[in-house]
């Protein structure tokens, strides 16, 4: 028998509980600096060292912080569902849990990529990049983080994925940032899916759908309890 395929939408929400502050909540560590200076081509141009010391600071900030019970759930999961996790998230706290199948839409906060060649990804960990460290071919190395106004090359595989859900989960996501906002409209008709989140979510208006108005590490338990048979 084969097993069931569960997609789930992880965003912020998913790793509040573990420390990883939002720039969408208040009090967010992005409040100390304008959203474009640190997440956008413009402001690497601008000042790149800027950019460099927030990232580098995200990483030793990820490296204290560890899964929460949602993602736990999730990975355990994987014992009875086929689960195939799309993440708005840069964090690698899916993958600490023991999540084996994670698509990272924005980017990913322990990888670095070459300025020149996009291709040029390495693995950094929870290291420091600093100013005049190079890719192979002699170029400036970056977050390896979709910024805004960036294409997001992991899109069509991860609406490929949405269109074979069987249920589809969504977590601590606003639903109003494009195009992972759009992958609900790639779920087959009849798919039940959930929403897990203690705030209202703009997606009222699709057949089949549960509000589990609680945060990841309570909600995603109760989701999976409702799947039993």
């Amino acid at each position: 028998m084969s097993m069931k395929k569960v997609v789930v939408l992880s965003g912020a929400g998913m790793s509040a509980e573990s420390g990883i502050r939002t720039f969408r909540d208040m009090g967010g560590l992005w409040e100390e600096y304008d959203v474009m200076e640190v997440a956008s081509p413009e402001g690497w141009r601008k000042d790149p060292e800027l950019v460099t010391k927030f990232y580098n600071d995200r990483r030793k900030q990820l490296e204290t912080s560890k899964p929460n019970a949602g993602h736990i759930d999730l990975a355990k999961a994987e014992e009875k569902y086929d689960i195939h996790i799309i993440t708005q998230n840069v964090d690698n706290l899916h993958e600490r849990a023991g999540s084996s199948k994670v698509l990272h839409l924005h980017g990913e906060l322990t990888k670095v990529r070459s300025t020149y060649d996009d291709s040029l990804v390495y693995d950094i960990g929870y290291k420091e990049i600093k100013i005049g460290d190079k890719c192979e071919k002699g170029y400036q190395l970056r977050p390896d983080i979709v910024w805004f106004g960036e294409a997001v090359p992991a899109i069509s595989e991860a609406a490929e994925i949405s269109s074979t859900a069987e249920v589809f989960i969504i977590i601590g996501t606003s639903m109003n940032v494009y195009p992972a906002a759009g992958l609900i409209n790639y779920v087959p008709r009849g798919v039940p899916i959930f929403v897990v989140d203690p705030n209202p979510i703009a997606v009222s208006s699709y057949p089949n759908i549960t509000f589990v108005k609680e945060p990841a590490s309570t909600g995603v338990k109760k989701v999976f309890e409702m799947l039993e048979p």
